[in-house]
């Protein structure tokens, strides 16, 4: 039988352990949850489906079956579409690399739908040829934001044979039925008030179809064929599946009758994945599908109340937005606001990321310099800076267990920075007192750890720049050098007397306006006493570039 392999569950199914379940708990919506059995995780997280912070629990201990609706590919993936998926990425992340948990994540790619059909007609090209132009587009955009890839991409009309098998099974449960059209209908009705979950979420209504729908609430799990649309045949006729049946089949072909994780948009909560439970649920016959719904906050452009979208054209292409900001800004501007909320996006809120980087970027600098003997300040305490570390790595990872609360995870972070540039004092010449160079290793470790946590690698951006001068970096790091030997011998003065020599003077002026001259270009010198540090930002002629090209 054609459901066969999807009922034994031969692709990692193993994995998934069926225990037994708690007490049934009940959502702010009436609607009933079970909390699961199994493994727990020691996170606390938000429950779309009890609208509470719940105990994430896993089926098989140090293994989380996640599952997440993948884009429509008929155009350009936008900016909206990068804060959802870079933020669970973020959250993929703090599991595995924090929590030690394997996640399997799985992702459909829709490539059959009526906005691809439509694109394909504009374009007088095949609907596959759309699809699979975006779905690669897509894939490139993830790779460019460092967004790691799911388990494995799995494409609608690749599996169209399990599909129909699916509404088979739901049909033969007595929850779906056809039409003499040849449409296929989920029957609301069937399953009486356990529909509803998400209700409200983003607001409620049915969908269009056939006037023969026994409820305005069905919705179409089979779609009969229109003329010069692709089609494929079934039971009730020639057509395509309906939009919601193929992430339960997907996520059923994947994981089996239980899953841990699903993720998603909140647009996406009513009536994408409210359907998708009363789907799984019919054919299964379980009680709960997913145990844990998670859902992102819509990003808005400030100053809009809508959410950014491609109806709307009121988007920002990835491509286009990262001529102007790199991944790691828009990884910290993803970070300074909880998954769960709307976030609004404006070149204000992105210059306040990149500064936020920034800083820790230029602590990271100074304290590397300080390791190497070429930052001069005062004896640093050194136990305090110690206890500081402690206590950041207990506050990191308590946020991060707290509903993966990145905000209050990256103000502990910023808080060990600032704790660290304060002792950072530069002083003009070496008093020859004890020096602490293992605690400010420690530091700049864990910052690095966490920030690779988070998918930010300090150095990218300026790796980026690097590579586009070739041995550029070595040049700067000579003339920086040659530099702070002509400052340090225009300060020097055997007889130790205050002041300059006058016939020096001249060179520290032209030390200085060297420093100055170098900032357009993107290289920072910083002087800290006799010695001196460099490394390179976006110079203020490129912010300047893009500023005028926010405003034409």
């Amino acid at each position: 039988m054609r459901w066969t392999m999807i009922r034994s569950g031969k692709v990692l199914r193993g994995l998934v352990s069926l225990r037994c379940r708690a007490p049934v708990r009940h959502s702010a919506s009436g609607q009933a949850w079970v909390t699961p059995r199994g493994f727990d995780t020691g996170i606390k997280t938000f429950n779309s489906l009890s609208k509470e912070k719940e105990a994430l629990i896993l089926a098989r201990e140090g293994t989380a079956t996640w599952y997440s609706c993948g884009p429509t590919v008929y155009d350009h993936a936008h900016l909206g579409h990068a804060c959802s998926y870079v933020r669970f990425d973020i959250l993929q992340r703090i599991l595995t690399r924090v929590f030690g948990i394997t996640v399997i994540h799985a992702m459909v790619i829709t490539d059959i739908d009526d906005k691809i059909i439509q694109r394909s007609w504009e374009e007088n090209v095949s609907p596959a040829a759309v699809a699979r132009l975006y779905e690669e587009e897509f894939k490139r955009d993830m790779l460019s934001l460092k967004v790691v890839p799911p388990a494995v991409y799995l494409r609608v009309t690749e599996n169209v044979h399990h599909i129909v098998a699916f509404i088979e099974g739901i049909i033969r449960n007595g929850h779906a039925y056809a039409t003499k059209e040849g449409d296929v209908y989920f029957d609301v009705a069937s399953i009486g008030e356990r529909y509803g979950k998400f209700v409200g979420a983003v607001g409620s209504h049915g969908e269009p179809g056939s006037s023969n729908k026994r409820d305005s609430r069905d919705f179409a799990l089979w779609k009969r064929s229109k003329p010069q649309e692709p089609h494929w045949e079934s039971p009730w006729g020639r057509g395509r599946p309906g939009w919601h049946i193929e992430c339960s089949t997907v996520a059923s072909h994947m994981f089996g009758s239980q899953l841990d994780i699903h993720s998603g948009g909140i647009d996406l909560a009513f009536p994408h994945h409210e359907n998708e439970i009363a789907q799984s649920e019919a054919f299964h016959q379980c009680g709960q599908w997913a145990n844990y719904f998670l859902h992102s906050g819509h990003l808005h452009l400030k100053g809009s109340a809508e959410k950014m979208s491609k109806s709307l054209k009121n988007y920002i292409t990835i491509k286009d937005f990262l001529q102007s900001y790199s991944a790691e800004e828009f990884r910290m501007f993803c970070l300074s606001i909880k998954y769960r909320s709307a976030v609004d996006y404006s070149d204000s809120s992105m210059l306040e990321a990149r500064t936020s980087l920034e800083t820790i970027c230029t602590f990271l600098s100074a304290a590397q310099a300080y390791m190497r003997g070429q930052f001069h300040c005062p004896p640093v305490q050194e136990a305090l800076l110690w206890q500081s570390l402690a206590e950041a790595k207990s506050n990191v990872r308590t946020a991060l267990a707290d509903d993966f609360d990145t905000p209050r995870a990256v103000g502990a972070l910023m808080n060990l920075v600032y704790d660290g540039n304060r002792q950072l004092q530069p002083v003009s010449t070496a008093e020859g007192g004890v020096r602490s160079p293992a605690v400010f290793g420690a530091t700049v470790t864990y910052i690095r750890d966490v920030l690779d946590v988070f998918g930010i690698d300090p150095l990218h951006s300026k790796a980026e720049a690097l590579a586009s001068g070739g041995n550029l970096q070595a040049v700067v790091e000579q003339l920086a050098h040659f530099r702070s030997e002509v400052r340090a011998f225009a300060l020097a003065r055997p007889d130790n007397k205050p002041g300059v020599y006058p016939d020096r003077v001249p060179l520290l002026k032209a030390c200085d306006t060297l420093r100055k001259d170098l900032v357009p270009l993107g290289v920072v010198i910083k002087d800290r006493g006799a010695s001196s540090t460099w490394e390179m930002k976006q110079s203020p002629r490129d912010q300047k570039d893009h500023a005028d090209g926010q405003q034409t």
